[in-house]
This record gives C-alpha cells, sequence and structure tokens, in this order.
C-alpha cells in the first residue's frame, strides 16, 4: 500500500463506487478499502449461504433449494429508471459494457383491496379497472396537461404556474378523485408519502414525466434491473476505476479515520499503517460521530416457489402499495425478480417488501404485513432494519464527504441525486453526463 493518494474511499457500496469510478477517470489517484470480503457494502448481492449467515446463523440452507451460486440476493431492492439520470451515469462511464440489463415485465398498483397493472398504452388505460370512464377523462386532461406544459410559455399553463403551485391545486383544477391522486402521486410519480401535496407541483411533473419517458422508452413498464442482481453494479464502477488506476482492497480493517489539530482530514490508519491522501469519501458506517439517523426502512427478503398472485405470472415486477390505501404514513414496496434476471433457480421468485419505518415499534413485521400477505405461500422470509442516516455537515471543511444511506425508494434517482451533490462538493464542478469518457481497455480483454 503506498503512503499518499489524492482520495481514499472507505466503503464499495454504490454510491462509493460511483464518485471512485469517476474520479479515476479525471486522473485522480484513488484507493477505495472495505472492511467486508465482497463488493457493495449494504447494497451487496449475497449467495443464499451468506443470507442465512447473515440473517439466520447457524442454520443451513436447504438443499431442495437449489445452488448456492444459483443465488444473488440484493440486500437494498432497486430497479432503474430507463430514462433516469442513473441510466445516464452508466452510458456516460461505458460501465454497461461489463453489465447486462433486462427489462421489469411489469409496474402494479394496489388499488381497492386487489393488484392492478400500471397501463403502459393506450389499450391498457382504456380498459384499466382503476378509473371510471369519468374519470379516465378528467385523468386524460391531466395527463395531456403536463405533456404539453412549457414553463416558458404561459398560454400552455393554465393559469398554474408548476413552480409555486401546490401539487393539491393541479388536482383539484382537473377535479380528480382521491384514487387517482394515489395512483398518480405514488404509482408514477413514487412519492414516499402525501406530504408532496403541499409542496410546489414542479417535482411531482418531472417525477411523472421521468416515468412516463422511461415507459416510453421500452413499453411493458418503466424499470430496468441487472441480471445477476444489483451487487453487479458496484463491481462494474469498480472496474471502470481500476482500469484507470484505482487501487482496491476488500478484507481491510479500518482502525482510524486521522484528523489533523484542525479537524482537517490526514489519512486513514488500518492494520497499524497510516495512509494519506487530500479528501476522504465514504458511507456513514465509518464516520458514527459524523451522521445523524434520520429514520429507519424495514425490509423483508421473501423466498417463493410460484409468481407473485396476481400480476399475470410475470417474471419480475414493482408492485406499489399507496399509504392512504392501508391506513399507514409511508408507501409499502415489492420488488420481485426470479430466474428471468438470473437471482434464484428456475421456478422460485425473490420478493423484497420495504417500507419506511412510521415510529419505534417492537413489531418490525407488522410494518410491512400488507406487502407480505399479497406474496402467498412463502418459503422462507429474512426481516431486517436498516438505519437511515445522513451527514451533519457538507465536508468541505474536514474533507469528509459522506453519503446518505440508501432509502426506502424503488429506484436509484435519489441515489444519483446524492452522487450528483457530493461530486460537485468534492471537486467544486457539476458532474456532467454528455457523451462518453475516453474508453481504456480493460488489459484482461484484450
Amino acid at each position: 500500500m503506498q503512503d499518499q493518494y489524492d482520495v481514499i474511499v472507505l466503503g464499495t457500496g454504490l454510491s462509493e463506487c460511483i464518485l471512485s469510478g469517476l474520479l479515476s477517470v479525471e486522473g485522480k489517484k484513488v484507493l477505495q478499502m472495505d472492511r467486508n470480503d465482497y463488493y457493495g457494502g449494504a447494497s451487496a448481492s449475497l449467495k443464499l449461504s451468506q443470507l442465512y449467515a447473515k440473517f439466520k446463523s447457524g442454520t443451513e440452507p436447504p438443499e431442495a433449494y437449489g445452488k448456492d451460486r444459483q443465488y444473488s440476493v440484493d440486500l437494498i431492492p432497486k430497479f432503474a429508471m430507463a430514462s433516469g439520470e442513473f441510466v445516464d451515469i452508466l452510458y456516460h462511464t461505458d460501465v454497461t459494457r461489463y453489465l447486462e440489463f433486462r427489462q421489469v415485465a411489469g409496474s402494479f398498483v394496489y388499488r381497492d383491496g386487489k393488484i392492478s397493472k400500471v397501463p403502459s398504452n393506450n389499450a391498457e388505460a382504456l380498459l384499466s379497472p382503476l378509473m371510471s370512464l369519468t374519470e379516465k377523462n378528467r385523468a386524460k386532461g391531466f395527463f395531456e396537461f403536463i405533456q404539453n406544459y412549457d414553463f416558458a410559455n404561459p398560454a400552455t399553463q393554465q393559469g398554474l404556474d408548476l413552480n409555486t403551485v401546490p401539487m393539491s391545486e393541479v388536482y383539484a383544477k382537473f377535479g380528480l378523485e382521491a384514487g387517482t391522486q394515489d395512483f398518480i402521486g405514488h404509482a408514477l410519480a413514487l412519492h414516499l408519502d402525501d406530504s408532496y401535496m403541499s409542496q410546489p407541483a414542479k417535482d411531482t411533473y418531472e417525477r411523472i414525466c421521468l416515468y412516463m419517458n422511461s415507459m416510453a422508452r421500452y413499453g411493458k413498464s418503466p424499470y430496468i434491473y441487472p441480471m445477476h442482481g444489483l451487487g453487479e453494479l458496484p463491481q462494474g464502477f469498480a472496474r471502470l476505476s481500476a482500469i484507470h488506476g484505482g487501487t482496491f482492497m476488500l478484507n481491510k480493517p479500518v482502525d482510524e479515520v486521522v484528523y489533523d489539530e484542525a479537524g482537517k482530514f490526514v489519512g486513514v490508519k488500518s492494520e497499524g499503517e497510516v495512509v494519506k491522501a487530500s479528501l476522504v469519501i465514504g458511507d456513514a458506517s465509518y464516520f458514527p460521530s459524523k451522521v445523524a439517523q434520520k429514520g429507519q426502512v424495514v425490509r423483508a427478503i421473501c423466498l417463493l416457489n410460484h409468481p407473485i398472485p396476481e400480476t399475470g405470472d410475470a417474471d419480475s415486477v414493482q408492485i406499489v402499495i399507496p399509504q392512504n390505501q392501508i391506513g399507514r404514513n409511508h408507501d409499502i414496496y415489492v420488488a420481485g425478480v426470479s430466474s428471468a434476471h438470473a437471482v434464484v433457480p428456475e421456478g422460485y421468485t425473490l420478493a423484497i417488501v420495504s417500507t419506511l419505518v412510521s415510529g419505534t415499534t417492537g413489531d418490525a413485521e407488522s410494518e410491512i404485513a400488507a406487502g407480505i400477505a399479497l406474496l402467498g405461500p412463502v418459503l422462507e422470509k429474512f426481516v431486517h432494519i436498516d438505519d437511515i442516516y445522513e451527514p451533519l455537515a457538507n465536508g468541505t471543511a474536514d474533507q469528509t464527504f459522506i453519503s446518505k444511506s440508501y432509502d426506502a425508494t424503488s429506484h436509484f434517482e435519489t441515489t444519483c441525486a446524492d452522487v450528483k451533490d457530493l461530486y460537485k462538493r468534492i471537486t467544486g464542478h457539476e458532474l456532467k453526463v454528455e457523451g462518453k469518457v475516453k474508453k481504456i481497455e480493460d488489459e484482461s480483454e484484450e
């Protein structure tokens, strides 16, 4: 291990690996360390034996479930929006050459006690049970308004300045029913709760446009997902960093993050040796005194031997359960994948149910009971609660840049926003993702 680097990155989570790759491409000398013996940190994908070791220590997985290497189980389930910023970053860095993506088969929403498909075309919209014919006409006017809205042209705005008016006022303008508002705000805009209703409508407008543009890109659903699970993503960006000179050390303990008398970052001490750098990037687990807990997410990883019911036997799905449909303060998300994405053996489905914890609870599973109830018979269930942390400071004073914990959202857009914010604070300029980075051939491929 050399004595001096430009940047030290602690952890191999997705945010850390993206930044490691981007900074290596820009010529920075990067060292990335992880206390674990695998890539991904909190966003890793585990084999079945690793999953049992983590959540059911001392219990061996049944042989009937198939070979260990056939499993790649995400700890944190997220899909990529096909037209989102995460896909832009993948394209810009050319990490797509290391990964294969496949479309998620269907997007669904829970409404009035049953699962309904989110329409992906006009024919499906016409037949959808989500709205009455009269309500469909009102919704048609709303979506035409969204499609034609131009912030620079008042003639398209129908008296609504989306920069200032709350989303509740936009719904009222078109006379949309409460159930339709649930559908738009939670199944399309993917808000976690109803706090968006009193906020300026621009954010919801942009979220709806992202969903619709992503849906239009491939049809069926707006989501894509990597073959072999999300753990492939950090490894793809780690490989990008390595090609551009980055150094990686797994299973490397971090004894201390070292600061000078003024409180500015100096280096990292590991196994009695201090390696120095100008700045450090890392996830919250490496900086417990510099972060604050902002909430919790409860997740249940469920193994099924059948597709999720009422989804047309889809091999991969996203189901949104809006908060108002089940009397909660936050939505519940169900992400379902199968052998079609090479994460479980054929005949099995992996369903991960997640939500924000509403408060201190002695029964975490009760928070996601409504989601688990949609799955049918469950072979195995692994329930865990993760704390959500955010940094106390922006990092410029002590040169310590800490990523936010992964939230309960079903996609990577909030992670991308955090990466872009970190990148700007670290480099002093905006991350531009037009075109591709200059390609350096991987020696292993030559």
